[in-house]
């Protein structure tokens, strides 16, 4: 699912099985219980885009902090 524009799709409940999300757009896109636990080279914004109740993997966090510029390891 490379380069998907997921703008204000509403993905709410789908299970994202080991996808590749590399250049993906997410862009006020509802997320409400999806599962991205086993998907990976997502930049998601957590204030663009209603990820309640979704569920991301620790290797996931990267893509979600991407904005603040932090390094993570």
């Amino acid at each position: 699912m490379m380069e998907t524009d997921f703008t204000e799709a509403d993905l709410s409940d789908c299970k994202f099985n080991n996808c590749n999300l590399k250049n993906a757009f997410f862009s006020r896109t509802v997320l409400k219980n999806a599962d991205l636990s086993s998907s990976y080279n997502f930049v998601i914004d957590p204030d663009d885009n209603l990820i309640k109740k979704a569920k991301f993997s620790l290797h996931g966090l990267p893509g979600l902090l991407h904005k603040y510029d932090i390094r993570i390891g």
